[in-house]
């Protein structure tokens, strides 16, 4: 019977990969887009995180923005008199005052609404740095009469120069502020170089209007640190993202894959019942009728028929003791019970019941059993398990006039182990792993030998592994294969003695 998924869910799994490959194609031409359109060809998400860092410097600055303000004011009243510094003074707190309250409205508008106009509120902060760098041209227009040559310039000079270095720090994290707020003050500058008399002044003009671009390249260069961490820091939370999604996904499929091995255990131990009754009662009518116990048949061909109903019956009965052996180991139901056994009779017994099979194909059967070996804190029914499928593998594989040997004896580590080696068709390297699966079957064997489930040797590393062993295959082809069953010496009841105490 197939278990493979009927044709129309393979059809539906084909039909969504076009869909979702294009929703992703939609998802990256959007993504693009928006790119595209920002401004810089960053994504909007950086544009705005950028005037968010910008408006939080601002904010942050409106403090101790108005410090310089106030001592340039003081210092400028000392050479221009009272009223000119005050008014200078309120102009640049005027202005420098109205952008921190625009600084202040773009966060709360970027708190209350996820999406709205970035390059809006972006130019609405740059035409504020502007104004606010008319105050700079206002100080640039004034002079000083009456004071000693260059005293006045000299502060002039100080003063403009701090204040281009301060906006380029504050406002690095925007584009083109400090040649936008500064372009007032480089035409006031340039047009006093045209028509200074003094070569000083002029000098000191020309670095102050140089220093309008150094400080926008200083400006640009922490512009662009700051997308750079932006980006790694996106890319970061982008694969911690993806590694949630992917620990999600993996706990949902763990879920459905342990519902699913549920459903199949329940539905083997329902099956279980419902299957061995019939089952039963087909192996106790064919061996009452093939024993003639209510009188004879008086056909032979009706007797070969019943001899072939129970054979049949036998086969099928072992055949699902198998799988619901495997379903309950995997279930972790199958209970050991264990007691103290000695490998060697179990083994003994073993070979009797392979033996009519074994001589049926001319096999010889070997044994070579190490003496006394010490008892073993183990489940007796497990191990015979093990044995026989070990054997029975051999003999289904081994042509007509092989070998088979078995041996018991101590291992390396105080331990004890099973091998049961033929010189069958062997298995290649390659199909081991399959072999050691679930209905696994190599090439080899559907070819040479007679059909099983393939849980035989699963079935034997999984008991093996319970009883905190290891199980080996080896094999090679045209060569034979060795299973070898090994169990710990913390199983073995009297440890073998260490070999300096033999000496």
């Amino acid at each position: 019977m197939s278990v493979a998924a009927p044709p129309r869910y393979d059809h539906a799994v084909v039909a969504r990969r076009p869909a979702a490959r294009g929703g992703d194609i939609a998802k990256t031409l959007k993504a693009t887009r928006e790119r595209l359109s920002s401004r810089g060809g960053l994504a909007p998400g950086f544009d705005r995180e950028l005037l968010t860092q910008h408006a939080a410097a601002l904010q942050a600055a409106a403090v101790v923005l108005p410090l310089p303000v106030i001592l340039t004011g003081l210092g400028l009243s000392v050479f221009t008199g009272p009223l000119p510094a005050i008014l200078w003074t309120g102009f640049a707190l005027l202005g420098y005052l109205l952008l921190v309250l625009g600084s202040r409205r773009y966060a709360a508008a970027a708190e209350s609404a996820r999406h709205f106009d970035v390059s809006r509120w972006t130019k609405i902060i740059v035409v504020g740095h502007v104004a606010a760098g008319l105050s700079w041209a206002y100080l640039a227009t004034l002079s000083c009469a009456d004071c000693a040559p260059l005293r006045f310039e000299i502060f002039q000079f100080t003063v403009l120069f701090l204040a281009i270095a301060m906006i380029a720090m504050i406002s690095s994290t925007l584009k083109a502020v400090v040649p936008l707020a500064f372009l007032p003050t480089v035409l006031v500058l340039g047009y006093d170089i045209v028509t200074a008399t003094q070569p000083v002044l002029g000098a000191m003009h020309a670095v102050l209007i140089g220093a309008v671009p150094f400080f926008a390249v200083v400006a640009e260069t922490l512009r662009r640190a700051a997308i750079a961490q932006l980006k790694h820091q996106n890319e970061k939370d982008e694969l911690i993202t993806e590694l949630d999604i992917a620990r999600v996904m993996s706990d949902e499929a763990r879920l459905r894959a342990e519902e699913a091995n549920q459903a199949k255990s329940r539905f083997l131990a329902t099956m279980s019942h419902e299957l061995r009754t019939p089952l039963n009662a087909i192996l106790g009518f064919s061996e009452v009728m093939s024993n003639e116990i209510l009188g004879p048949v008086g056909n032979d061909s009706y007797k070969e028929y019943v001899a072939d109903i129970h054979a049949s019956g036998q086969h099928l009965l072992g055949l699902i003791n198998e799988i619901l052996d495997l379903s309950r180991v995997e279930a972790g139901r199958y209970n050991l019970d264990e007691e103290a056994i000695e490998l060697v009779p179990i083994a003994r017994a073993c070979i009797g019941y392979i033996k009519v099979k074994a001589e049926a194909k001319t096999l010889v059967v070997r044994s070579e059993f190490e003496k006394n070996l010490p008892a073993m804190w183990a489940d007796e029914r497990s191990l015979r398990q093990i044995i026989l499928n070990l054997l029975s593998n051999a003999v289904k594989f081994t042509p007509p006039g092989g070998e088979i040997v078995l041996r018991v004896g101590w291992t390396a580590g105080g331990g004890q182990y099973v091998s049961v080696k033929d010189n069958g068709p062997g298995i290649p390297e390659e199909e081991i792993p399959i072999v050691l699966s679930s209905f696994g079957q190599g090439s080899i064997a559907i070819k040479s030998a007679e059909q099983g489930t393939g849980l035989g040797l699963p079935i034997v590393q999984a008991l093996v592994k319970m009883h905190d062993g290891s199980f080996e295959l080896l094999s090679r082809p045209r060569q034979g294969t060795e299973a070898i069953a090994i169990f710990p010496n913390s199983r073995v009841l009297e440890v073998m003695p260490a070999l300096d105490e033999q000496q």
